[in-house]
């Protein structure tokens, strides 16, 4: 549908401007009435954090986020977008996106006078209205307010001008929603220049005689233990926030597999029997005493490792010359090393780092084979140990290979069925041999962690295993 372009046609439509609270407000009310998700993607907050979070946007307050990292501070920002509508008219060239029924600054309300009902307007997506930054510590008032612009001044105008200010970041998201991450990292001169934002509504930039109403939600993000009085925020800023909300970790395996799922991006299949195992991988570093808590455990270090199991699988299909790239127990020991740096681990574990992930990895193995297969007559794996065969595996040993080794055995339907990938008879999509010999995979790794068969490297030195009686 075409959109007028100018103030009288705009008027016309029965346009009314309404401040970006109350038109987050309205949006947000009209998605809780419908039963519609208000903030799409977001995983573990339903019962906890969103409650908060609505009751803040309705009352129309700034807010302040407080998590450790990883907890989906910035994800959860970004999507107050959504809730703007999705298409908000201002002056054309306006430099602040200034309302056309309501401008503030001096050129719209000059234009608006010149001009009346043939003011030309343009037209912003709901995406433009969104600005985040970064607090830095050499951010500036200029970065944030705004300074005087020397060009403008070069051109002749005098400094009295309001016309020779250059606008900052906040006051250029005028009726939008402003993000600020890591809000303790700002000078304390920063932080006493967001004041009036926050309060007034409005900005000041140097000696100008200048007020001019901001419509901004602010919207930040922090650390706990920086947003304290012994941390890096003043007091007077804390104040003038509406809402203090604290996010959090996911509370079950389930939801940390569905969130690893929704953002890995992934170059090859990964069962979802993996993606639990290091679920209960990331979960159990976060509860460890030999991991720094207070940094806590990042769900990037859970996205990460997934997707660099996918990568495992697709150098193994490249080296190996295998049709499908799929992951296996046998990728986790290479990979996990690789994402120790994304862990802060206590002082005493210096040297033990890699001996504690790979104690947790095992233990999220046998949790997740205990989960999955637990009831399942498993005998059909055993006995084919007790009679003396032996299995070898490692991350180049390709699918094919590894069934070969184990041949036919009793009872691997039902696993596969358990697994997700339905009964290996059945004619409608068949599990293909990746998937198969990562179900076999887990089986004999989960036998060897509860001892029911022995493991032992293989002789060569090839970094391969040997699974055997």
């Amino acid at each position: 549908m075409s959109r007028p372009t100018t103030l009288g046609a705009l008027r016309d439509t029965g346009y009314r401007s309404r401040p970006v609270k109350a038109e987050i407000r309205d949006n947000l009310l009209t998605k809780l009435r419908a039963g519609e998700p208000a903030f799409p993607g977001i995983v573990g907050f339903d019962d906890t954090v969103l409650p908060q979070l609505e009751s803040a946007l309705l009352a129309g307050h700034d807010l302040v986020l407080l998590g450790e990292r990883g907890q989906g501070k910035t994800r959860l920002m970004r999507t107050l977008a959504s809730l703007l509508d999705e298409w908000t008219p201002y002056v054309e060239g306006c430099e602040i996106n200034d309302d056309p029924v309501a401008p503030v600054c001096s050129r719209c309300r000059r234009l608006a006078d010149e001009l009346g009902d043939d003011l030309r307007i343009a037209w912003r997506h709901r995406d433009e209205r969104y600005v985040e930054k970064l607090a830095t510590p050499d951010t500036s008032v200029g970065d944030l307010v705004g300074d005087v612009d020397p060009v403008k001044v070069a051109e002749g105008r005098t400094l009295g001008d309001p016309e020779t200010v250059h606008y900052g970041l906040l006051p250029r998201t005028n009726r939008g929603v402003f993000g600020i991450n890591e809000l303790p990292d700002l000078a304390e001169r920063i932080q006493v220049a967001m004041f009036n934002v926050l309060e007034e509504r409005d900005i000041q930039v140097r000696g100008y005689s200048l007020r001019l109403p901001v419509d901004v939600l602010l919207v930040a993000s922090a650390n706990p233990e920086d947003y304290t009085n012994r941390g890096r925020i003043i007091t007077p800023l804390k104040d003038r926030f509406g809402a203090e909300i604290r996010t959090h970790y996911p509370d079950e395996v389930e939801q940390e597999i569905v969130l690893v799922a929704q953002e890995a991006e992934v170059v090859a299949d990964v069962p979802v029997h993996l993606i639990e195992v290091v679920a209960r991988l990331t979960r159990g570093l976060r509860e460890s005493p030999s991991v720094d808590q207070r940094s806590g455990v990042s769900a990037r270090f859970a996205i990460a490792a997934v997707e660099a199991l996918a990568a495992s699988a697709l150098r193994r299909s490249a080296r190996t010359g295998e049709d499908d790239a799929v992951a296996r127990v046998c990728d986790l020991p290479g990979v996990l090393p690789t994402l120790l740096g994304k862990v802060e681990f206590e002082m005493g574990e210096e040297g033990r780092e890699e001996e504690v992930v790979a104690h947790l990895m095992r233990v999220a193995v046998a949790e997740t084979f205990r989960e999955r297969l637990h009831g399942l007559d498993l005998s059909g794996f055993t006995d084919l140990f007790a009679e003396g065969a032996t299995v070898e595996t490692g991350e180049l040993v390709t699918s094919d290979e590894l069934l070969r080794q184990v041949g036919t055995v009793p009872g691997l339907a039902k696993v596969l069925d358990r697994l997700g990938y339905g009964d290996v008879t059945s004619d409608v999509d068949p599990p293909g041999p990746g998937q198969v010999a990562a179900a076999v995979e887990l089986v004999l790794e989960g036998l060897h962690l509860t001892r029911r068969i022995d493991k032992s490297p293989a002789h060569d030195g090839s970094g391969r295993s040997v699974y055997g009686a």
